[in-house]
Parts: C-alpha cells; structure tokens; sequence
C-alpha cells in the first residue's frame, strides 16, 4: 500500500477548480499504482468525505485542521511507503518526512517503484 503524496491547497488560492485538480491528478497516480499491482492511496480520499460530513466550510476552517492532515498521517502509518509528486506542498513533504522517520519506503517516481509481489 502506497500513499500518493502531492500538493492539495499549495499554489490554488482555494479556487475549487485547481483544488480538484490536484485531487485528479493524486488519483490518477494511484490508478497507475493500481494498475501496476499496489494498492495507491490517498488521504484525499478519506479526509474529504469526513470534512463533508463534520460540516466544513472550506480549507483551513477548524474541521479542515482537525481531520485533514490528521487522516493523512495515520493512513500513512499503515502504508509501506509513500509517492511524492507534484510540485511544493508543506503537507506533502510532511508526508515524505514522516514515512522516512517511520523507515518507509520514499520515492519521486512511478519508475522507481519496485514490481509489485
């Protein structure tokens, strides 16, 4: 299992047309891990229904700052590793720290990916 690691709010001014963009491109990426024989994830996938749910009126309200990151982190505690792509994302790269403190694998491309067992 892989978490797709990218940019959500970084360089969107919130506009909601760019945010689901990157969340397109997060998973197109892990259709590629998919399809490769991974599972890729994405803390996107499970964070935004919650945000939904628990009423948030937008990135960096108060529900975004208890569930978003939070979610991220500890879908990646039960990763194997972690896929960083996109451009600059503080999230992202917290991500990347994270799984290399945790002694996971970190990689930057799909072609770096070892064949799936």
């Amino acid at each position: 299992m892989i978490l797709v690691a990218g940019p959500y709010r970084s360089g969107t001014g919130d506009d909601p047309r760019k945010l689901e963009a990157n969340v397109r491109a997060m998973n197109e990426t892990a259709l590629a891990l998919f399809r490769a024989g991974h599972l890729g994830v994405t803390g996107e996938a499970l964070a935004l229904p919650l945000l939904e749910t628990a009423d948030s009126t937008g990135p960096g309200d108060a529900a975004y700052e208890e569930i978003f990151h939070p979610v991220a982190e500890q879908l990646l505690s039960r990763c194997d590793a972690v896929l960083r792509i996109g451009g600059p994302s503080e999230g992202a790269d917290l991500m990347v720290a994270r799984a290399r403190a945790w002694g996971k694998g970190v990689y930057t491309s799909l072609d770096d990916i070892p064949a799936a067992r």
